[in-house]
């Protein structure tokens, strides 16, 4: 990475976290919700407020749907009531949960909710696993190219208006979208709709630079005009040692050295002696691992919990459900 880059990222980072929105939890509004039987937390404090949540990033390959899709089973599994929007033209939550037949039907899609002022619940769908999907649809690309003349004033408040707005508080204790790898109409609906973001990314030269594009094209620009907030940054799809230079390492390092970062780092992903792990005394296996199981619960058209409930990477989906309960990462011992 070039040292232009480099200085461009530190500058974006910076420019990252602002203060949260978010009043600080009062502990008499707070009530304890205790995360499913995989999770390493006993019981945790989370404020009572509906809350939508966007998985995003403007780089493929870094395991937005599979976020997506576990986050909200985990907050199914917790009695929360969940929806899942899949506002990715690609459809790989819809089809990864066995929506194959809805993606190709285009006769009603989230575009008669947008433009027809079609009921959002007329395209809401029972998942099978304690959560609802919007899915998304094989026309969303024309969809979208229909939001520009069809929404003039308020191109990228359609989803809020139209679906989050209606359905969050009343009918959903959160809802979480899965947005598309580019930047689109789609994905600032997405983003104004929740104002609150999980970013995930996967090792590799493109990661830093990845989320330096989301911050610069998505985040920063929206922040001019409403408060967004960054709930989480997500190492996914790790699979090497830490204890060498692996882009594994190189990714944690970058995360992990920003003091301003500090407080969007969960749990399973922090890592604070570095000493330690290279002279072997401690041997951490952070951020989200590369697991047959994930692929394979994919192929199953099942969540994780569902597919592999003993899977030992069910404990970070927990977590990243307890951030978006809590609206914030709560640091545990």
């Amino acid at each position: 990475m070039n040292s232009y880059l480099i200085f461009t990222i530190e500058l974006s980072l910076k420019a990252l976290i602002q203060p949260n929105s978010m009043a600080e939890t009062n502990s008499t509004d707070s009530i304890d919700s205790t995360n499913s039987p995989n999770s390493p937390y006993a019981t945790v404090e989370t404020d009572s407020n509906p809350r939508a949540v966007s998985v995003c990033m403007l780089k493929g390959g870094v395991g937005k749907s599979t976020i997506a899709v576990n986050i909200a089973r985990q907050l199914a599994a917790q009695d929360h009531d969940v929806l899942l929007i899949d506002l990715d033209p690609n459809g790989h939550a819809s089809v990864g949960l066995g929506f194959d037949d809805q993606y190709h039907d285009t006769d009603e899609t989230i575009g008669d909710v947008f433009f027809e002022d079609a009921d959002p619940t007329s395209v809401v769908y029972d998942t099978g696993f304690e959560f609802d999907i919007l899915p998304s649809s094989e026309d969303l690309e024309q969809v979208e190219r229909e939001i520009v003349v069809g929404d003039v004033f308020q191109p990228s408040a359609l989803l809020k208006r139209e679906v989050v707005d209606p359905l969050l508080g009343e009918t959903y204790d959160y809802i979480v979208t899965d947005s598309p790898a580019y930047r689109s109409r789609l994905t600032d609906n997405a983003l104004v709709a929740t104002a609150n973001l999980v970013l995930p990314l996967a090792p590799g030269n493109e990661a830093m630079a990845g989320l330096e594009r989301t911050i610069e094209r998505q985040i920063t620009p929206l922040r001019q005009h409403m408060d967004v907030d960054v709930l989480a940054l997500v190492p996914n799809m790790l699979s090497g040692r830490i204890d060498q230079q692996t882009q594994d390492r190189q990714l944690l390092e970058r995360l992990n050295s920003h003091g301003s970062l500090q407080d969007r780092i969960p749990n399973f992903a922090r890592i604070t002696d570095w000493e330690a792990v290279d002279a072997g005394e401690i041997r951490p296996t952070p951020g989200i691992r590369d697991r047959t199981g994930i692929t394979k619960a994919y192929g199953e058209r099942k969540p994780l919990l569902d597919y592999d409930p003993d899977c030992d990477q069910l404990e970070c989906f927990d977590e990243l459900a307890h951030i978006v309960e809590a609206g914030e990462v709560v640091r545990h011992g």
